[in-house]
Formats: C-alpha cells, sequence, structure tokens
C-alpha cells in the first residue's frame, strides 16, 4: 500500500485540481492488516466491548469478512459508545465517543489514504490535526518569531 499512497500523494502533488475518483482498492487485506497492528493497545472498548486482542485472534478471518463486506458495499460502522467524562475544575461533563475495533481498522486505512492526498494541500505554518504536528510544535514556532524580534 505504501507504494500506491506515495504515486498518489505525487499525483496530488503535481495536479492540486485532480480529482481521485476510486480509492477503495486500497483498502485491501494487508493494508487493513497493517492498520489493525498499527492500532494502540488495552484502548477503551467500543458498543460490542471486541478488544484488539479479541479480534487478533482470527484476524485473518475477521479481515477478509471486512473486506469482503467494503467490496460489496454492505459494510456498516457499528453506532458508537457514548461515554461522559468530566471537566476539569467543573461538574460537567463532556462526550466522549468509542467506536469499535473493526471501525478503527476502516478508519486507519481511510486516515491514511486522505492524509496522502490532501497533506500537500496545508501550508507550512498549518498545525491542526495533521500527521507528526502538535499544537506543541505551534507553540515552538511562535516562540521563536516572538524571541527573534524583540
Amino acid at each position: 500500500m505504501e507504494t500506491k499512497l506515495l504515486r498518489i500523494a505525487e499525483l496530488a502533488k503535481s495536479d492540486p485540481k485532480m480529482k481521485f475518483t476510486s480509492l477503495a482498492h486500497l483498502l485491501h487485506k494487508q493494508a487493513l492488516i497493517q492498520c489493525h497492528h498499527e492500532l494502540p493497545n488495552k484502548k477503551a472498548n467500543g458498543i460490542n466491548g471486541t478488544t484488539k486482542e479479541q479480534y487478533s485472534e482470527k484476524l485473518e478471518e475477521n479481515i477478509e469478512d471486512l473486506v469482503s463486506r467494503l467490496k460489496s458495499k454492505s459494510y456498516r460502522p457499528v453506532p458508537v459508545r457514548r461515554m461522559y467524562i468530566p471537566k476539569l475544575n467543573s461538574n460537567k461533563k463532556r462526550p466522549l465517543r468509542i467506536p469499535e475495533h473493526e471501525d478503527k481498522v476502516v478508519q486507519k486505512g481511510i486516515t491514511k489514504i486522505l492524509n496522502t492526498i490532501y497533506e500537500n494541500d496545508f501550508s507550512d505554518c498549518s498545525f491542526g490535526f495533521r500527521p507528526k504536528r502538535s499544537c506543541h510544535d505551534a507553540l515552538k514556532i511562535l516562540n521563536y518569531y516572538i524571541e527573534k524580534r524583540f
């Protein structure tokens, strides 16, 4: 999948107005297995309570079933489990949505594809929700420019 993603990145960079019409073929068995392995262990379970370890027990079968549902367009994400966690210094709570593990695998695969396409369009000064960038990086650069000017 990585070679194909590099090619898509090249195409997206060379022609920013290019429209990609079909990228679903990139969500194949090996790519989804890789996404499964990249997900962190011991995270909160979704509504069905399936853990990464449980999903791994029959990984080949689960991924093959997932791929067949994706290809036949019968895949439907499971409703998320909704939890409310307390806000700091307040008695209010904020909602937290926890998807099922299988949905996280699909989301990870789609995220890789979309990041490959759109990462070229962002400016270097954009930091929000980008891979390998955080608000701390933005603050470091801001601090650098403040110190440099004064």
